[in-house]
């Protein structure tokens, strides 16, 4: 049950990681922030991040094995490296229609499947 509240909260925290860091990229098409400036910007991506500590830090303190949780710090990270590389994936299919996906990125995430394998494996 741990891992699942720990995977579900990883999910969030990389979605509001993946809004902080890539969505700015989209607010010119809104109105109210065509005119911001960076700092303006860099405030709000600061301030949906918070959001990202508020699930990831909890994610890996019931995930930690020391804290009585199912996975290693490295299981931890790589798990958390693979849901973000998923949340970006379809963030980036959703939110930036011009991105397309190619037949190296597919390459690159089996790489990452197997790196999961090797981490994973007793």
């Amino acid at each position: 049950m741990k891992a699942f509240y720990t995977i579900g909260l990883l999910v969030l925290s990389n979605t509001f990681m993946t809004l902080a860091w890539y969505g700015h990229l989209r607010f010119k098409d809104l109105k109210w922030f065509e005119n911001l400036g960076l700092i303006s910007i860099v405030l709000i991506s600061w301030g949906i991040a918070l959001f990202e500590y508020c699930f990831q830090v909890p994610a890996n303190r019931i995930g930690f094995k020391e804290n009585g949780g199912p996975f290693s710090l490295v299981e931890l990270k790589v798990i958390q490296e693979i849901i973000t590389l998923v949340v970006f994936v379809l963030f980036t299919l959703l939110f930036f229609k011009n991105e397309t996906l190619r037949w190296n990125h597919f390459a690159g995430f089996v790489c990452l499947i197997l790196a999961v394998y090797f981490i994973f494996r007793k």
